[in-house]
């Protein structure tokens, strides 16, 4: 799609950036109804789940040992982090610094959401 394609003033990139922000009012199956609140068919936590899995996959050698386990209880949601033995130091870091940067990015996703999310990272 070319700018001339395009209303005047707008070009695809605000219209593709529209798109991943989630705000195109024109959007017949939009699944937000408006008031903010997403529809039931998703999965609690997995704006933060997905988080994980992609921080972790890029910072261990072997991403395909990488497995996230969801147990969901009243509190919120325990996200529980498995990687091979080998990457294990990688996810904890120094003094577990990349492991309490972890925890702390994917908080921060699940209170997009307003969900309460921990991360516990398993031998």
């Amino acid at each position: 799609m070319s700018d001339a394609d395009t209303p005047a003033g707008e070009s695809f990139n605000d219209d593709y950036d529209a798109d991943l922000r989630g705000d195109n009012s024109d959007d017949s199956d939009d699944s937000r109804d408006g008031s903010g609140d997403v529809d039931g068919n998703r999965a609690e936590g997995s704006t933060a789940r997905t988080v994980l899995d992609y921080v972790a996959k890029a910072i261990v050698d072997d991403p395909d040992s990488v497995d996230i386990e969801v147990d969901e209880d009243r509190r919120g949601v325990t996200l529980r982090l498995t990687v091979a033995p080998d990457d294990m130091g990688k996810v904890i870091g120094r003094r577990g610094r990349v492991a309490q940067a972890i925890r702390t990015v994917v908080r921060a996703a699940g209170a997009a959401e307003d969900v309460n999310t921990s991360v516990d990272i398993v031998d």
